[in-house]
């Protein structure tokens, strides 16, 4: 079983349809926790690593192989916490950081809350210095499409962040730093890769707990 970590409801349906399109048979256990991120906005990531450690004790007691953090604001958080988890935790935005290393050193983030930036631009660098690759990063806030998301209003949270990915210029990635982010990706005219989370990193999810279940000789590919 993978467990997810999120800080919005929203998040659920969206890994679930993932699941359901490429890794039929995966169990996923859901644990959403809104206060997290209302926190960490707050008073920064730092201050939710007692509240995510419960969390992924909490997961990992119910049987989790693996959990996969769906929040960029504290997914570094979750990773860190992790350390002492007992199973593999990842944070989903990874994968696409390394997709963007891959694509160019002109990288450009788009957010829609600000305290996503320090966590995502620092992941890409990491990454970058990981890949041995130089990177420049620059940061864009789209105005109004978290209240849009947090109102329930996901077609106008994706306009408005598709309108902000296709008036960036001389980029070699896009980044849409959050997953409620990843509905603009269909909805742009632009010729730049536009990389967002969800996919890739329930990708690595699955393969995490593919290996854990290796590891234990257990049976089925992604059950359990």
């Amino acid at each position: 079983m993978l467990a997810l970590l999120h800080t919005s409801p929203l998040h659920v349906p969206v890994f679930d349809t993932l699941r359901d399109e490429d890794h039929q048979g995966l169990e996923l256990r859901h644990f959403v926790d809104e206060e997290l991120l209302a926190r960490a906005r707050r008073e920064g990531p730092e201050a939710v690593a007692d509240e995510v450690r419960a969390a992924l004790d909490k997961v990992v007691a119910e049987g989790a192989r693996a959990v996969l953090c769906t929040c960029s604001t504290i997914g570094g958080v979750a990773e860190a916490a992790g350390a002492g988890a007992g199973v593999p935790v990842l944070r989903s935005d990874r994968p696409m950081a390394a997709a963007a290393v891959a694509a160019g050193p002109r990288i450009v983030v788009l957010a829609t809350v600000e305290s996503t930036f320090g966590p995502t631009v620092s992941l890409i660098e990491e990454e970058a210095r990981l890949a041995g690759r130089p990177v420049e990063v620059r940061t864009g806030l789209v105005e109004g499409a978290w209240t849009c998301f947090e109102a329930g209003d996901t077609e106008g949270c994706a306009r408005l962040v598709a309108a902000a990915i296709d008036a960036v210029t001389d980029a070699d990635a896009i980044v849409l730093a959050q997953g409620s982010m990843a509905p603009a990706q269909h909805l742009t005219t632009t010729t730049v890769p536009v990389l967002s989370s969800p996919r890739p990193g329930l990708t690595a999810g699955a393969a995490a707990v593919r290996a854990a279940q290796a590891q234990l000789g257990l049976c089925g590919p992604t059950d359990g």
